[in-house]
């Protein structure tokens, strides 16, 4: 578990980053909600994604299948997981399998995966 200062840190850097994609957001014309901001959790423990949760963000990911399927089941229902790695096929079944809550996979570059 990351110690209290690391984890709120983790709050304030979501923080800034949302506000710096609103400002972005602004300037650009789009709408806010055409704009998500994925949260990629890589090698972070769940402790600090929960903290983030708690802070009220619900859209993460993970690049790493393994991480993926063994963080997901321990953390909310309602998180939109996001997959950003790279995806071999003989993964998609389990990845699949094991998040009911998979909301995207960012890149197939592979027909075979599809």
């Amino acid at each position: 578990m990351p110690p209290p200062a690391v984890e709120a840190a983790a709050v304030t850097a979501l923080r800034a980053v949302l506000q710096r994609v609103r400002l972005a957001t602004e300037r650009s014309g789009r709408r806010a909600g055409d704009v998500r901001l994925v949260a990629v959790s890589k090698t972070k423990p769940i402790s600090l994604i929960e903290q983030v949760y708690e802070a009220g963000h619900r859209c993460f990911g993970e690049n790493y299948v393994q991480e993926i399927i063994e963080k997901a089941p321990q953390l909310p229902s309602d998180i939109e997981w996001h997959f950003v790695g790279h995806l071999q096929s003989n993964k998609v079944k389990s990845l699949l399998a094991a998040v009911p809550n998979l909301a995207m996979v960012e890149g197939v570059d592979n027909e075979k995966v599809k």
